[in-house]
Protein backbone atom coordinates (compact mmCIF):
# COMPACT_ATOMS: atom_id res chain seq x y z
CA UNK A 1 0.00 0.00 0.00
CA UNK A 2 1.24 3.52 -0.45
CA UNK A 3 1.88 5.54 2.02
CA UNK A 4 0.62 8.96 3.42
CA UNK A 5 1.83 10.95 6.62
CA UNK A 6 -0.78 13.17 8.38
CA UNK A 7 0.80 15.88 10.84
CA UNK A 8 -1.76 17.65 13.16
CA UNK A 9 -1.03 20.69 14.79
CA UNK A 10 -2.60 22.30 17.85
CA UNK A 11 -4.37 25.36 15.10
CA UNK A 12 -8.28 24.78 15.26
CA UNK A 13 -9.50 22.34 13.01
CA UNK A 14 -8.27 19.11 14.19
CA UNK A 15 -10.97 17.64 13.03
CA UNK A 16 -9.64 17.97 9.16
CA UNK A 17 -6.95 15.81 10.00
CA UNK A 18 -9.48 13.03 11.95
CA UNK A 19 -11.46 13.09 9.00
CA UNK A 20 -8.52 12.29 6.46
CA UNK A 21 -7.55 9.52 8.39
CA UNK A 22 -10.87 8.04 8.93
CA UNK A 23 -11.87 8.88 4.82
CA UNK A 24 -8.24 7.13 3.91
CA UNK A 25 -8.61 4.07 6.38
CA UNK A 26 -12.36 3.10 5.22
CA UNK A 27 -10.35 3.07 1.48
CA UNK A 28 -8.71 0.10 2.73
CA UNK A 29 -5.79 1.52 0.69
CA UNK A 30 -3.06 3.48 2.08
CA UNK A 31 -1.30 3.21 5.18
CA UNK A 32 -1.49 6.45 7.42
CA UNK A 33 1.70 7.58 9.65
CA UNK A 34 0.55 10.16 12.37
CA UNK A 35 2.11 12.69 13.63
CA UNK A 36 0.64 15.24 16.15
CA UNK A 37 2.47 18.39 17.95
CA UNK A 38 2.00 18.49 22.30
CA UNK A 39 -0.28 21.09 21.08
CA UNK A 40 -2.58 18.89 19.21
CA UNK A 41 -3.22 16.53 21.80
CA UNK A 42 -4.44 19.99 23.91
CA UNK A 43 -6.80 21.07 21.10
CA UNK A 44 -7.94 17.45 20.68
CA UNK A 45 -9.60 17.73 24.04
CA UNK A 46 -11.08 20.56 23.58
CA UNK A 47 -12.68 20.09 20.09
CA UNK A 48 -13.85 16.40 20.37
CA UNK A 49 -15.25 14.14 23.06
CA UNK A 50 -13.36 11.04 21.90
CA UNK A 51 -10.24 9.60 23.59
CA UNK A 52 -6.68 10.17 21.80
CA UNK A 53 -6.20 6.16 21.97
CA UNK A 54 -9.31 6.42 19.01
CA UNK A 55 -7.81 9.26 17.40
CA UNK A 56 -4.14 7.15 17.12
CA UNK A 57 -6.19 3.96 16.42
CA UNK A 58 -7.30 5.35 12.78
CA UNK A 59 -3.50 5.43 12.07
CA UNK A 60 -1.40 2.29 10.71
CA UNK A 61 1.68 4.11 12.77
CA UNK A 62 1.93 6.54 15.34
CA UNK A 63 5.09 8.91 15.78
CA UNK A 64 5.95 10.78 19.16
CA UNK A 65 6.60 14.26 17.81
CA UNK A 66 10.38 14.59 19.22
CA UNK A 67 11.25 11.15 17.61
CA UNK A 68 13.18 13.09 14.74
CA UNK A 69 14.82 9.88 13.92
CA UNK A 70 11.35 8.02 12.68
CA UNK A 71 10.86 6.59 9.72
CA UNK A 72 9.58 9.51 8.37
CA UNK A 73 12.02 11.50 8.81
CA UNK A 74 13.89 10.12 5.96
CA UNK A 75 13.66 10.40 2.44
CA UNK A 76 14.33 6.82 1.96
CA UNK A 77 11.26 5.73 3.60
CA UNK A 78 8.98 6.36 0.69
CA UNK A 79 5.81 8.04 0.97
CA UNK A 80 3.25 9.75 -2.03
CA UNK A 81 3.13 12.67 0.66
CA UNK A 82 2.47 14.63 3.86
CA UNK A 83 -0.93 16.40 4.85
CA UNK A 84 -0.67 18.64 7.68
CA UNK A 85 -4.15 19.80 8.70
CA UNK A 86 -5.04 22.01 10.67
CA UNK A 87 -1.54 23.09 10.25
CA UNK A 88 -0.68 26.37 12.53
CA UNK A 89 1.60 29.31 12.04
CA UNK A 90 4.16 28.26 14.01
CA UNK A 91 4.34 24.69 12.03
CA UNK A 92 4.03 26.50 8.20
CA UNK A 93 7.18 29.06 9.18
CA UNK A 94 9.16 26.49 10.72
CA UNK A 95 8.63 24.71 7.29
CA UNK A 96 9.28 27.37 5.19
CA UNK A 97 12.43 28.58 7.09
CA UNK A 98 13.88 24.69 7.20
CA UNK A 99 13.27 24.68 10.66
CA UNK A 100 13.39 20.88 11.11
CA UNK A 101 13.90 20.59 15.33
CA UNK A 102 10.18 18.25 15.52
CA UNK A 103 9.04 15.51 13.19
CA UNK A 104 6.34 17.42 11.82
CA UNK A 105 8.38 19.84 10.29
CA UNK A 106 11.45 17.51 9.43
CA UNK A 107 9.02 14.97 7.37
CA UNK A 108 7.46 17.76 5.58
CA UNK A 109 10.96 19.18 4.69
CA UNK A 110 11.44 15.68 3.53
CA UNK A 111 8.61 15.39 1.19
CA UNK A 112 9.72 18.77 -0.11
CA UNK A 113 13.22 17.47 -1.08
CA UNK A 114 12.32 14.61 -2.34
CA UNK A 115 9.74 16.16 -4.84
CA UNK A 116 6.75 14.77 -3.31
CA UNK A 117 3.25 16.20 -2.59
CA UNK A 118 3.25 18.31 0.77
CA UNK A 119 -0.03 20.14 1.56
CA UNK A 120 -0.56 22.47 3.89
CA UNK A 121 -4.33 23.62 5.99
CA UNK A 122 -3.21 26.73 6.87
CA UNK A 123 -6.03 27.82 9.89
CA UNK A 124 -5.37 31.48 10.93
CA UNK A 125 -6.91 34.50 9.65
CA UNK A 126 -6.61 37.19 9.24
CA UNK A 127 -2.86 36.58 7.89
CA UNK A 128 -0.50 39.67 8.04
CA UNK A 129 2.42 40.59 5.73
CA UNK A 130 4.86 37.93 7.38
CA UNK A 131 2.59 35.17 7.14
CA UNK A 132 1.83 35.52 3.62
CA UNK A 133 5.89 35.71 3.12
CA UNK A 134 6.43 32.34 4.61
CA UNK A 135 3.28 31.01 2.36
CA UNK A 136 4.61 32.34 -0.65
CA UNK A 137 7.97 30.68 0.49
CA UNK A 138 6.05 27.72 0.99
CA UNK A 139 4.73 27.65 -2.44
CA UNK A 140 7.61 28.40 -4.28
CA UNK A 141 9.33 25.42 -3.13
CA UNK A 142 6.41 23.36 -4.32
CA UNK A 143 4.16 23.19 -1.32
CA UNK A 144 0.21 23.47 -1.75
CA UNK A 145 -1.34 25.42 0.20
CA UNK A 146 -4.99 24.69 0.95
CA UNK A 147 -6.78 26.95 3.47
CA UNK A 148 -9.86 24.46 3.97
CA UNK A 149 -12.56 27.09 2.55
CA UNK A 150 -15.96 25.70 2.51
CA UNK A 151 -17.64 25.44 -0.46
CA UNK A 152 -21.77 26.22 -0.39
CA UNK A 153 -22.78 25.21 -4.04
CA UNK A 154 -23.16 21.64 -2.53
CA UNK A 155 -25.49 22.90 -0.05
CA UNK A 156 -24.25 21.30 3.01
CA UNK A 157 -26.21 20.65 6.19
CA UNK A 158 -24.38 19.71 8.80
CA UNK A 159 -21.16 20.41 10.09
CA UNK A 160 -19.44 16.81 8.53
CA UNK A 161 -20.91 17.86 5.22
CA UNK A 162 -18.54 20.78 5.54
CA UNK A 163 -15.54 19.21 6.41
CA UNK A 164 -15.78 15.97 4.22
CA UNK A 165 -16.20 18.42 0.89
CA UNK A 166 -13.01 20.26 2.26
CA UNK A 167 -10.58 16.43 2.82
CA UNK A 168 -12.29 15.32 -0.49
CA UNK A 169 -10.65 18.15 -2.21
CA UNK A 170 -7.19 18.04 0.21
CA UNK A 171 -6.92 14.20 -1.01
CA UNK A 172 -7.58 15.34 -4.59
CA UNK A 173 -3.98 16.86 -4.34
CA UNK A 174 -2.39 13.39 -3.92
CA UNK A 175 -4.39 11.50 -7.23
CA UNK A 176 -6.43 10.15 -4.47
CA UNK A 177 -10.21 10.73 -5.11
CA UNK A 178 -12.95 9.59 -2.35
CA UNK A 179 -16.04 10.61 -3.54
CA UNK A 180 -17.10 12.19 -0.13
CA UNK A 181 -18.90 15.12 -1.19
CA UNK A 182 -20.71 16.11 -4.32
CA UNK A 183 -18.82 17.57 -6.99
CA UNK A 184 -19.37 20.67 -9.69
CA UNK A 185 -20.53 19.65 -13.04
CA UNK A 186 -19.93 15.60 -12.46
CA UNK A 187 -22.20 12.69 -12.55
CA UNK A 188 -23.95 12.65 -9.73
CA UNK A 189 -22.84 16.09 -8.09
CA UNK A 190 -23.87 19.47 -8.66
CA UNK A 191 -24.97 21.18 -11.94
CA UNK A 192 -22.64 23.61 -13.55
CA UNK A 193 -23.99 27.11 -15.09
CA UNK A 194 -25.57 26.17 -18.04
CA UNK A 195 -26.19 22.40 -16.90
CA UNK A 196 -28.81 20.32 -15.21
CA UNK A 197 -29.02 16.52 -14.23
CA UNK A 198 -30.60 14.14 -16.13
CA UNK A 199 -30.29 10.45 -15.12
CA UNK A 200 -27.87 11.38 -12.73
CA UNK A 201 -25.38 12.58 -15.44
CA UNK A 202 -24.45 16.50 -15.71
CA UNK A 203 -26.02 18.04 -18.88
CA UNK A 204 -26.47 20.66 -21.28
CA UNK A 205 -29.52 22.85 -20.47
CA UNK A 206 -30.44 22.81 -23.91
CA UNK A 207 -30.57 19.16 -24.39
Amino acid sequence: MERIIVGITGATGTIYGVRLMDMLRQSGAYEVHLVMSRSAKLTLKMEHDVDIAHINALADEVHEVGNIGASISSGSFHSKGMVIAPCSIKTMSNVAMGNTGDLISRAADVVLKERRTLLVAIRETPLHSGHLDNLMRLSRLGAVIFPPVPAFYNRPVTLQDVVDQSCMRMLDQFGIHIESAPRWGEEGGVPAVGQRIVGGKAAAVDD
